[in-house]
């Protein structure tokens, strides 16, 4: 059974609100760290949250699946590298402050956390973006 296209916009919208709902709790999960336990060290991850995606937008354009793939010239690769040192800094640097006792369990758990729900955003993000009927309908 093949849906009506306002459906289709409808559920793609729907698609687009949770998406930005998910972001929306990743940024107050990001100040809730900072503002439960009045140390407000951990927003030094924000600096990874934003230098995350600049390799893909500077080098990549628009070709998400040239991430994803094995293969690539120099700059696929150099982006690549770029994208995983940001990753593993957006862990490295709450996890640097806990050990050296800047910050508590508590604002450690939520940065943590406050990764793994932006990455969930990020992840569904470039799914719903490779998709052809979603592409279509806009």
């Amino acid at each position: 059974m093949a849906l009506s296209r306002s459906m289709r916009t409808c559920l793609h919208s729907g698609r687009l609100a949770l998406l930005a709902i998910l972001v929306s709790g990743g940024i107050v999960l990001q100040i809730l760290a900072c503002a439960l336990y009045n140390n407000w060290w951990p927003m030094l991850t924000v600096l990874m949250y934003l230098i995350l995606p600049m390799p893909l937008i500077f080098f990549l354009g628009s070709d998400t699946s040239s991430i994803m793939s094995n293969g690539g010239d120099g700059w696929v690769n150099f982006t690549k590298f770029l994208t995983g040192a940001s990753i593993v800094g957006s862990i490295a640097i709450p996890s640097i402050l806990k050990h050296a006792g800047v910050i508590g369990w508590g604002a450690l758990t939520m940065e943590l956390s406050s990764f793994v729900v932006f990455g969930v955003a990020i992840l569904w993000f470039i799914q719903m973006s490779s998709e052809d009927e979603y592409s279509s309908v806009f």
